[in-house]
């Protein structure tokens, strides 16, 4: 299998989030986390939000009224077309709060979410716990290849 090819675009929804996160987080290093989680080629847009912003994505497609870290949208629902195309929505408040709150860096954390969307993205998810296990060891393997810790331990 060839290594995919990965065309990213970051947005920030607002000029304060990119002052803050784009030299932290720039495109590069993003681009470079999403491609270690594909299998396919994809193209991929990632916004950086505040609060409000996944709180209402998040009720809109989940009826979860709350901010969360992540959220992955994928244009076709099969997961076999030649080409993934995603959203990758993150929230920096919560996944800095997160991050604080479980010792982590915001770095390390960050890298989790974007494979962890990534893999939704692909079809995997969380709702039942061999589901759940089955992506958590993924994600710990990709995230040792990187040189990131563990974030389950």
């Amino acid at each position: 299998m060839s290594t995919p090819q990965v065309s990213l675009e970051v947005q920030f929804a607002s000029p304060s989030l990119e002052n803050q996160w784009a030299e932290i987080f720039p495109a590069k290093q993003i681009r470079a986390w999403a491609k270690a989680a594909l299998k396919q080629d994809a193209k991929i847009v990632t916004r950086l939000v505040g609060m409000a912003e996944s709180k209402r994505l998040n009720f809109q497609y989940r009826q979860q009224n709350h901010a969360t870290n992540v959220l992955t949208f994928t244009l076709h629902e099969n997961h076999t077309d030649e080409i993934l195309i995603v959203d990758l929505v993150l929230c920096m408040p919560v996944i800095t709060r997160e991050a604080v709150k479980q010792r982590k860096t915001i770095e390390d954390h960050f890298a989790h979410l974007v494979i962890h969307g990534m893999l939704h993205a692909q079809g995997f998810d969380h709702e039942d716990e061999v589901d759940a296990e089955a992506m958590e060891s993924l994600e710990v393997a990709i995230l040792k290849r990187l040189k990131i810790k563990n974030p389950y331990v």
